[in-house]
């Protein structure tokens, strides 16, 4: 292979594209974009012509078997001469004007001629600001149209950022030593993240160029890749093997992080200054636990009553800084539930202290759902500072109700129950006796007071009543406190940015729950899990396509599900080429084909397990007539049974036909086959085997017995009674108890158990494949 890749040998000097442009925009990693024509140089530098042998001074004639043969040979050493594009394909970007280099696979031949687009991470190892590159349009003509802003870019440079691009093929990665460029690292934090940017952005690393992780919750990693195994400039990290080590920079550096991950332990989950640990639920049972702030407990409940609605509540001391989210956790929906991504969700103040989410059992996020993940969140604000304190406790419960709405009715809400001697007031709404109801009014209408839109009580003169605060857009919210008031801004009225799309294309939401609806929409980011590759992975798509959104609502598939599902694969029936995404409507088909299928003809012989014309390798019955196997007799035996009775003379009447017949009904009567495994009635060692009375042990009782016989030749309704081969009888036996399962006609199961050679498994999998079943007892 080596020796393959170094006759690859293309260079070109490319101008980089402005990062601004729609084509650069979803780059990632170390990919890059090169023009159609990079392409097609690449193909004819990858092509070597070998010698040719064949004959040009005269005309090719198609009847002339030798001309023919001598094209079939000159195609062959073309095909063998051509040498395919190597996989994957790996370039070396170099920027003359500092000397940078740094290696790049390839995305996409799909940039503008002249151009190369680079990923933010190829531009930042090459040493070029995104300010350097002059913005480039196209003009109406074709040609490309360079718009220099004289105030950042020096007059000389008219032609743009020129680069280098070589391509360099590199040996696989065995080995590299990462060194990360901060302190407090955990390997814990970083680890899966690093194995899925590395498998789905990355195709190369080059020594000494810094890596960039973004993390779960918005922070970003950044190591330096300094050792490789085998050494050089760069390896490739596709299709390998990859052990990674994780050195600190220096001394200092390494008990900083010792530091930092010992003072994390303290507050690990488990432990009695730290969050609990989330498990699965059950219905009906209370989980108590705790939450520092920033942090969450996820749980999951695995089974559930799915005809009823089901109801999650959260109760807490601190409940206005308790979050609570669900998600339905399905092939279309994989992530666990976040404050920024999320299907149901609970920000608001707590309702008699809890909160409620309700989800009904027809929603549709509940289609295709194996288990509900359900997270507790400690509330933190953008400006908040992350206390030490203690963490805040709870109480979670999952249950069935018959409460339809989207938040379950406090059972306080209800009017109170009065008797003859009571009364309510109106201004508080407490109950009081009739004869104190005066006293009461006067104080209360003095000290208390209601606010009209809540019901909720406050003393006038009380610090809660000065800050009660209701939004105007969001009826249901309200609060007694600046923080909660705080917390509701953050959620509802401020502006939150995808970090899924990209900060090239960025998506910015007006409030926290409509970024939760996107990322579990329509974001390219959100994880689902492939049908095709059986890979958590993003969905990928154009949010701003409309073509793409509605080809995923009729398709069922996602952006990146169509593209994994164009590869093809045989199908197991048919042998056909089949795309994976087509397989199932091609599966179809054949259960369609299955069901008009004529069961085959079976062998008259009453103990043959063998079909009249053979069984096909796909199936196909009459398989072998079509292939020139088939019995080619009137008897309706198949090949091997009336092979006995074969011989090589004119009998258009069948008189001799009949006498080799009679003779051998004749001879296993009166001498038997002599096997030990018969189990032929008309055979005396079959009757003997079986325990049956001797009967035609001599010529004379014999023929009457086969004359009946003779004369039933005719009627292939009638089955004849030869002896048989051990395989082929027990053949028979098992397709008869087959059969008297209900499920398969004998004849199919026939068909299958010669098909696999009498074994009951395989035929069981055969018959699935190719027999229609019964209905009711009939085909």
């Amino acid at each position: 292979m080596d020796g393959e890749l170094a006759q690859l040998k293309w260079s070109a000097s490319l101008r980089v594209a402005h990062p601004s442009r729609v084509a650069v925009k979803d780059l990632g990693g170390d990919k890059i974009l090169l023009p159609q024509s990079a392409l097609e140089q690449l193909l004819a530098a990858s092509t070597t012509t070998g010698p040719s042998t064949s004959h040009t001074f005269t005309a090719f004639d198609p009847y002339n078997p030798y001309s023919v043969a001598e094209a079939r040979r000159e195609r062959s050493l073309y095909r063998e001469n051509y040498q395919q594009l190597p996989h994957p394909l790996m370039f070396q970007l170099v920027n003359q004007t500092n000397g940078n280099a740094v290696y790049a696979g390839i995305r996409e031949f799909s940039s503008n001629e002249g151009e190369v687009a680079l990923s933010s991470h190829l531009l930042a190892a090459l040493g070029i600001q995104e300010t350097d590159i002059p913005n480039v349009t196209l003009a109406e003509d074709g040609v490309v149209d360079l718009t220099i802003d004289e105030s950042t870019t020096p007059p000389t440079e008219d032609r743009g950022i020129q680069i280098i691009i070589r391509a360099n093929q590199l040996p696989k990665g065995t080995y590299v030593r990462l060194r990360p460029l901060e302190a407090g690292y955990n390997p814990d934090d970083w680890k899966a993240l690093l194995e899925r940017q590395l498998r789905g952005s990355f195709t190369t690393l080059t020594k000494d160029s810094m890596l960039s992780i973004k993390g779960a919750k918005g922070e970003e990693f950044r190591f330096l890749a300094d050792k490789f195994e085998p050494e050089g400039d760069g390896i490739c990290v596709v299709d390998t093997d990859l052990e990674v080590d994780i050195e600190p920079l220096n001394e200092e550096q390494a008990k900083e992080t010792l530091r930092q991950i010992a003072a994390k332990a303290q507050r690990a989950p488990g432990t009695t200054s730290g969050s609990s640990v989330g498990h699965t639920i059950d219905i009906w049972k209370d989980v108590t636990g705790q939450v520092l702030q920033q942090d969450y407990v996820d749980y999951e409940l695995p089974s559930w009553d799915k005809s009823s609605a089901l109801a999650i509540e959260l109760s807490g001391e601190d409940g206005d800084k308790l979050d609570l989210f669900v998600s339905p956790r399905s092939n279309r929906q994989r992530a666990v539930p976040r404050a920024e991504e999320h299907v149901f969700g609970d920000f608001s103040s707590p309702k008699d202290g809890r909160k409620v989410i309700v989800i009904s059992p027809t929603h549709t996020a509940l289609e295709g759902a194996d288990s509900i993940l359900v997270s507790i969140h400690g509330f933190s604000g953008p400006g908040d500072e992350v206390s030490g304190g203690n963490p805040w406790r709870y109480t979670l419960r999952a249950r069935a109700t018959d409460t339809q709405s989207s938040s379950a009715v406090s059972v306080n809400q209800k009017p109170p129950s009065l008797s003859p001697d009571e009364e309510q007031c109106k201004n508080c709404l407490q109950v009081i006796p009739k004869r104190t109801m005066m006293l009461h009014e006067n104080f209360c209408l003095r000290n208390n007071i209601v606010c009209p839109r809540c019901q909720n009580v406050f003393q006038k003169r009380s610090q809660e009543w000065e800050n009660h605060w209701h939004c105007d857009t969001h009826p249901n919210a309200y609060g007694s406190d600046p923080e909660s008031r705080a917390k509701h801004d953050y959620v509802q009225h401020t502006q939150h940015t995808c970090p899924s799309c990209g900060p090239s294309t960025p998506f910015t939401f007006p409030s926290l729950p409509e970024l939760a609806r996107h990322r579990t929409t329509i974001c390219p980011g959100k994880l689902i899990l492939c049908q095709f590759c059986h890979l958590e992975v993003p969905q990928e798509g154009d949010p701003l396509d409309p073509s793409s959104e509605a080809e995923t609502a009729i398709s069922g598939l996602t952006a990146h599900e169509r593209a994994d599902g164009a590869r093809t694969t045989d199908c197991h029936l048919c042998g056909a080429i089949i795309r994976l995404r087509d397989m199932g409507a091609h599966t179809a088909n054949h259960e369609l084909d299955k069901a008009t299928r004529h069961p085959p003809e079976i062998c008259r012989d009453s103990l043959c397990g063998r079909t009249l014309h053979g069984i096909g390798p796909r199936g196909q019955v009459n398989g072998g007539t079509r292939m020139g196997q088939g019995p080619g007799n009137d008897l309706g035996l198949c090949s091997l049974c009336f092979s006995p009775l074969y011989v090589n003379m004119h009998d258009p009447e069948g008189k001799a036909l009949r006498r080799r017949i009679e003779r051998r009904y004749l001879t296993q009567l009166m001498s038997g086959c002599g096997k030990k495994w018969c189990v032929n009635e008309w055979c005396k060692t079959g009757r003997a085997n079986q325990g049956l009375k001797k009967w035609g042990s001599s010529a004379a009782a014999a023929l009457p017995l086969v004359k009946p016989l003779l004369g039933e030749i005719g009627d292939h309704g009638k089955a004849m009674q030869f002896c048989v081969d051990e395989g082929s009888q027990r053949r028979k036996k098992t397709a008869e108890m087959l059969a008297a399962e209900g499920v398969w006609e004998l004849e199919w199961c026939v068909a299958a158990l010669e098909a696999e050679g009498g074994d009951l498994g395989k035929a069981r999998g055969w018959l699935g494949d190719w027999a229609p079943t019964r209905v009711n007892g009939r085909r």
